[in-house]
């Protein structure tokens, strides 16, 4: 069955057969899909009916972040503080003062010290009359021994008043009000020391005063008493009647008095010398003869008399302060080093001493027929 070439109809089930005559023959296209969509390379219109939109994938719409600023650059790290040692704490607790900060303060202490000693003088000038009872009273006890009625003698008019209401209770005023003027000593050098060494204010001042009052009392009852009757007596025998004037018994008196108050302060001399590390316990063991030699000097020269016996009187305190001085010394190294002293046994042999001294005193007084007194040397018939 052929095409007709008028009316171009195809038979069924058939393909229409190329006309004969008509030229080269054409390529058969390939049979077409109808749901098949063509697109045309050409035709830039698509039907929307017979082809869907194709779905556009989602995108989502990212923006880029932001750069962010730089970063300031880290500070460089403190540099290590290195720990403060103990003297450095020290240090930063002491004062700093100017030369005419020194002045002042030097001034203020002075000042401080004498309103003290004038509060000290005037209580003391309301008992002068009983002071001087005391004063007079070693004298007394002298002249009595040797049976020559108790009386000092005036030169001058002056002598009793400017003695007993002005200089008795002005030494007086010196015992009693030491320990305040110790402690402006003290507060006056205290801003040039240590945190740690201040803290020795307490201790100094107590210890300072306190043997200066002992050597006062050691001076009073022991020292003066027995000097005084030793040098009036001699020559009684011999037909020597002795005269004390005022003048020269209160004289003695203070030079005797203070003396040895000063000399009692021997151990608080050596004790520091020990702290600034001048001399060791050790050394001054090593040499304790060249020290007595010179303790011998020194009460000769302070000796209020020229005899042995004031000589005597004066050098073996002094003696004895240089060794507790010494044993003060001691027991600061020991602190040092981190040691310790065998206090218990110095308690045991102290005990057993001061037991041994009480018996011996009992056995006296009870079989032997001694009495106490409050003098030295406290024992006789």
């Amino acid at each position: 069955m052929t095409e007709d070439p008028k009316s171009g109809s195809v038979p069924p089930g058939g393909s229409p057969d190329p006309p004969s005559g008509s030229g080269p023959e054409e390529p058969s296209k390939p049979s077409r899909n109808p749901d098949e969509i063509i697109h045309d390379p050409y035709n830039y219109i698509d039907d929307p009916y017979s082809q869907p939109e194709p779905e556009r994938p989602t995108e989502t719409l990212t923006v880029p972040p932001k750069p962010a600023a730089p970063l300031p650059p880290a500070p460089p790290p403190p540099p290590s503080v290195p720990e403060p040692e103990p003297e450095d704490e020290d240090e930063e607790g002491m004062l700093r003062m100017s030369f005419l900060d020194h002045l002042e303060e030097l001034r203020r202490r002075i000042i401080s010290a004498l309103v003290g000693l004038a509060v000290a003088f005037f209580a003391a000038l309301v008992f002068a009359n009983e002071l001087w009872d005391l004063v007079r009273a070693p004298a007394v006890e002298a002249l009595n021994k040797i049976g020559v009625k108790p009386d000092l003698i005036i030169i001058s008019p002056m002598e009793g008043f400017s003695i007993i209401w002005v200089k008795v209770p002005l030494v007086a005023a010196l015992f009693v009000g030491s320990p305040w003027i110790l402690y402006q000593v003290w507060s006056f050098i205290a801003p040039g020391l240590y945190k740690k060494e201040r803290r020795y204010a307490a201790p100094f001042v107590i210890c300072t005063a306190g043997l200066f009052i002992l050597g006062g009392l050691f001076a009073y009852f022991v020292a003066f008493r027995f000097g005084l009757a030793f040098l009036l007596g001699i020559g009684h025998t011999q037909g020597v009647s002795p005269m004390v004037s005022l003048t020269e018994y209160f004289d003695l008196f203070v030079n005797v008095m203070l003396g040895v108050g000063l000399v009692f302060e021997l151990p608080i001399l050596i004790f520091f010398l020990v702290v600034l590390k001048m001399v060791t316990p050790k050394f001054l063991v090593a040499n304790s003869r060249y020290a007595v030699l010179l303790i011998v000097i020194v009460a000769a020269i302070v000796t209020p008399t020229p005899d042995v016996f004031n000589l005597a009187m004066f050098a073996i305190p002094m003696i004895v302060l240089y060794f507790i001085g010494v044993f003060a010394g001691y027991l600061l190294t020991l602190k040092r080093e981190d040691k310790r002293f065998p206090w218990g046994i110095v308690l045991v042999l102290f005990f057993i001493v001061i037991g041994l001294l009480v018996a011996g005193s009992w056995v006296a007084v009870v079989k032997y027929g001694y009495r106490l007194v409050p003098t030295w040397p406290f024992l006789v018939r």
